[in-house]
C-alpha cells in the first residue's frame, strides 16, 4: 500500500503543477484552459522529433521544444485577448476546446498516433523510504509543483508585475484605463504556464504513457485539483494534485478495484461540484 501511495506522488507532482497553471489563468486572465496539457504535449512531442530525427543534442533539443510550448499557448492567449477580450470566462474557456483538439490532430499528421521515444532526462532512484525506492522524477516534481506555486504567489503579492495582473483580474477595464499594458501581460501569463507545462510533460512522459491524447488528457486530472481550491487557491491546487495522485496509485495497488484509478479524477470533480454546491440544495430542499 506504502509503495503505491508513494509511487503515485509523480503523477501527483503533475497533477498539481498543470493544477496551479490552470490556477493561474483563471485567476489572472479568466480562462480555463483545457489545452493546457496539449501545448505542452506538443512542445514536448517536437523536442523528441528534433532529437531522433534531426539528431540535434537532446539539451538543445529540449529547450527548443520548452519554448515551443510557450509559444502555442501565447499565440492562443493573444487570439483570446485579441477577439475575445469582453467575453465572460465561460466563452474564453470553451474556446481553448478547439486548440486542444486540433494540436491533438496534428500530432497525429506529423508525428504518428503511437507513443513517442522520450529519452528520460532523469533517470534513477532518489533515496528509499521503508524499503520503497523514490525516483529522481518523483522528487524534482513535488518540488517543482510545490515551488512554482510558492513563486506564483511571491510575485503576485510582492512584486509591481503581480500588483497589475491582481488589478487586471480584479478590475480589468479600470486597470486599462490608467494605463496598464493587459494584452502583453495576458499573453505574458498564457506563455509563461505553457512553458510550465511543456517543462513537466518532459520529464514526466519517459516514465508513463506518453501517447497524445494520455498526455493532453492530463488536463483532466489537473483540473480536477484545481477545483479544490476554486481555481482561486494555489496552495489547495497542490494538495488537490499530490492527494489525487496518491489515492490512485494505492487504489492501483488492489487488484479488486485498480480500474477504478481511471475514474478518479471525474469522480473528485463530481464530488467537489457537489460540495461546492451543497448550500444551495440544502436550502432548495428545505
Amino acid at each position: 500500500m506504502l509503495q503505491g501511495a508513494l509511487s503515485g506522488l509523480a503523477a501527483g507532482g503533475v497533477y498539481a503543477i498543470i493544477a496551479v497553471c490552470l490556477t493561474l489563468m483563471s485567476r489572472l486572465v479568466r480562462v480555463v484552459n483545457f489545452a493546457q496539457a496539449a501545448t505542452g504535449m506538443f512542445g514536448s512531442y517536437v523536442a523528441v522529433w528534433m532529437v531522433s530525427k534531426a539528431g540535434i543534442p537532446i539539451g538543445l533539443a529540449t529547450v527548443v521544444g520548452i519554448l515551443i510550448g510557450g509559444l502555442l499557448s501565447g499565440l492562443i492567449g493573444w487570439i483570446i485577448a485579441t477577439w475575445l477580450s469582453e467575453a465572460d470566462t465561460s466563452t474564453r474557456s470553451a474556446v481553448t476546446v478547439g486548440p486542444l483538439l486540433l494540436l491533438i490532430s496534428l500530432s497525429f499528421i506529423l508525428f504518428g498516433n503511437k507513443p513517442q521515444p522520450f529519452q528520460p532526462l532523469l533517470a534513477g532512484p532518489a533515496f528509499t523510504v521503508s524499503g520503497v525506492v523514490i525516483s529522481q522524477v518523483t522528487v524534482v516534481i513535488v518540488v517543482l509543483a510545490i515551488v512554482v506555486a510558492a513563486a506564483s504567489k511571491l510575485v503576485l503579492s510582492r512584486t509591481s508585475v503581480g500588483t497589475k495582473l491582481r488589478a487586471l483580474s480584479e478590475r480589468p477595464t479600470t486597470a486599462e484605463l490608467i494605463g496598464i499594458p493587459a494584452k502583453p501581460l495576458g499573453v505574458a501569463v498564457w506563455a509563461i504556464t505553457g512553458i510550465i507545462s511543456t517543462i513537466v510533460i518532459v520529464i514526466v512522459a519517459p516514465s508513463q504513457s506518453n501517447d497524445a491524447i494520455a498526455l493532453s488528457m492530463l488536463i483532466v486530472p489537473g483540473a480536477a485539483a484545481a477545483l479544490l481550491g476554486a481555481f482561486r487557491r494555489l496552495d489547495l491546487a497542490v494538495l488537490g494534485g499530490l492527494v489525487l495522485g496518491v489515492i490512485q496509485g494505492t487504489v492501483a495497488q488492489i487488484d479488486q478495484v485498480s480500474f477504478v484509478r481511471y475514474f478518479l479524477p471525474f469522480l473528485f470533480i463530481v464530488g467537489l461540484l457537489l460540495w461546492n454546491q451543497r448550500k444551495a440544495v440544502w436550502d432548495a430542499a428545505r
